[in-house]
């Protein structure tokens, strides 16, 4: 076992979810090796080509985690762990969002995107795996003052674990994307009855602070502590009796919000989603699960 590779107990906890394979004239080859040299891609950061010999072909270990990150294999592993972190009461429920911006190498620019490039600036951007080409906004590529970027906006628990999370140009706007990323909360459970969606409370930033933002949450019945920014104080005590109640804000609750950046840290810690190399918005959602996935294996 090398370093940095699946020990014995995180492997008995992903093999019974895994395809059978391993047998002579099988269809799979040994799945312990190629998801270690999925791991060890990931973890480095280094080309598919250079993978060390000990993991077999590079390119078995590539169709690998294509394959996987577009039938979803990697999304339900993550699920089958996070479902028996909920039976065993190892969730902590009071969740935090933020966005985490990740650079393509070689395409840095210090202005914003042109204006041909966002059509949908605060839009929604599809991750699944289109037939042909997805276009530059359609494989979550776009210009901001970061450079070429992609934007993953990150559900995390109280524990610093992601929970959930979607991918986005890296120009769209924060706040739009709450009610799409908390959609992806979905926990299933290890008996009868359905996945958990709906978190103890949402901790958020300035960004998530529209009313659009609250409705939601209240219609869910999620409390949430999100602080107002100013123009907005300014703007309902300028409507008087017509501008509605103060927002509730607990100040003690709100340190709590640095779990999401923790776990941005802990993403950030593998170099393959620090940097994206991905061209395929689908291939490079599989490498952001796939690092989740090792996070709620290791925390």
């Amino acid at each position: 076992m090398g370093r940095g590779d699946l020990t014995n107990a995180e492997w008995d906890r992903l093999e019974s979810f895994l395809p059978p394979g391993g047998a002579r004239g099988g269809r799979w080859s040994d799945h312990r090796r190629v998801i270690n040299g999925v791991l060890y891609r990931v973890r480095t950061g280094v080309q598919w080509r250079d993978l060390p010999e000990r993991f077999g072909p590079w390119e078995t270990v590539y169709k690998r985690h294509r394959r996987w990150s577009a039938d979803g294999t990697w999304q339900m592993l993550l699920s089958r762990i996070q479902a028996a972190e909920d039976a065993a009461g190892g969730i902590d429920w009071d969740v935090s969002v933020r966005p985490a911006e990740e650079g393509v190498p070689g395409r840095r620019s210090s202005k914003g995107g042109r204006a041909g490039d966002e059509p949908g600036r605060s839009g929604t951007a599809e991750t699944g795996r289109p037939s042909g080409g997805g276009g530059q906004l359609g494989e979550c590529l776009g210009r901001s003052r970061g450079g070429f970027t992609t934007k993953i906006h990150l559900v995390a628990d109280g524990r610093c674990r992601p929970l959930a999370f979607v991918l986005t140009p890296g120009h769209y706007g924060d706040g739009p994307q709450l009610e799409r990323v908390l959609e992806q909360v979905s926990v299933p459970r290890t008996g009868v009855g359905r996945p958990r969606t709906r978190p103890d409370r949402v901790l958020a930033d300035k960004a998530y602070t529209s009313r659009k933002n609250r409705r939601y949450l209240r219609r869910r019945g999620i409390p949430h502590t999100i602080p107002e920014r100013l123009d907005q104080q300014r703007h309902r005590k300028n409507r008087g009796s017509r501008g509605g109640r103060p927002t509730g804000f607990d100040n003690e609750c709100y340190k709590e919000r640095n779990t999401v950046e923790r776990t941005i840290n802990r993403l950030k810690g593998f170099r393959a989603v620090a940097t994206r190399y991905e061209k395929r918005a689908y291939i490079y959602l599989g490498t952001v699960t796939f690092a989740a996935l090792m996070i709620w294996l290791r925390a």
